[in-house]
């Protein structure tokens, strides 16, 4: 997965440097676009620089068992479950932050298959010439599960079209790079494409991402400061416009 790095450097400017503070924020990948919207609202609201690195789980593993610098990290739940990165942060609870679950999406005016139940979804796989998504993550980890419970994990990886980031998923299908997209919902939007609908209830979970403060960061109590922020009524509100349940 291509590593993005966003910068939003909006800051007040009644703020002094003493009180502001540039804070190194780490991100699932599948977050982008909410906190592409969110970190501005923030940095004006705190008076903080948000330095953003997006990427994959396995990426954001190793990337903070390598030692790289940073102050908060907002990813998904398997991340801080590594019992190395554990070590990376703060002991004690992480903070639950948000959940999704998973659908499929088809370019726009295409038929929809039906994948109401494990069957359905199993020829709706097979059929499909081409599959959209991001196979470096954990939410990959999870459908390649479900493939394999399908019975359908071969003949997947043989169909699947790798994207850079989650938010490409959507735009391959809409170009009809690839007949159907499969992955978090959150991501799953874009001019030109439909929803399908989300994964049979039997093959359905959620992705949890949860929040945390690395135990060597530089600016703790901005780190603290954002994940207040991302707790706050305006920031679920966001959550929830996107199809994620805060929490």
């Amino acid at each position: 997965m291509k590593h993005l790095v966003v910068v939003f450097s909006l800051a007040l400017s009644t703020m002094t440097p003493a009180q502001a503070s540039e804070l190194k924020l780490i991100a699932g990948g599948s977050l982008a676009g909410l906190l592409d919207e969110l970190g501005p609202r923030f940095e004006k609201a705190s008076g903080h620089k948000l330095e953003i690195h997006f990427d994959s789980t396995p990426d954001i593993i190793a990337r903070i068992n390598a030692g790289t610098p940073f102050d908060v990290a907002v990813v998904p739940v398997d991340v801080l479950k590594d019992t190395a990165a554990k070590g990376h942060f703060v002991p004690g609870p992480t903070i639950d932050i948000a959940r999704v679950g998973y659908g499929v999406i088809v370019r726009a005016g295409a038929p929809k298959p039906d994948i109401s139940t494990p069957n359905a979804f199993k020829k709706a796989l097979l059929d499909a010439k081409s599959i959209a998504s991001v196979p470096s993550s954990a939410a990959s980890a999870y459908i390649a599960r479900v493939y394999e419970r399908l019975g359908v994990g071969e003949q997947m990886k043989a169909k699947t079209k790798a994207q850079p980031a989650p938010t490409a998923i959507a735009l391959a299908v809409a170009r009809g790079e690839a007949e159907l997209g499969v992955f978090l919902t959150n991501v799953l939007n874009a001019r030109g494409i439909e929803p399908v609908g989300p994964f049979p209830a039997d093959l359905q979970q959620e992705l949890l991402f949860a929040a945390a403060v690395a135990a060597d960061a530089k600016q703790p109590d901005a780190a603290k400061a954002l994940i207040d922020y991302l707790k706050s009524p305006a920031a679920t509100a966001a959550f929830k416009a996107a199809g994620m349940t805060p929490g």
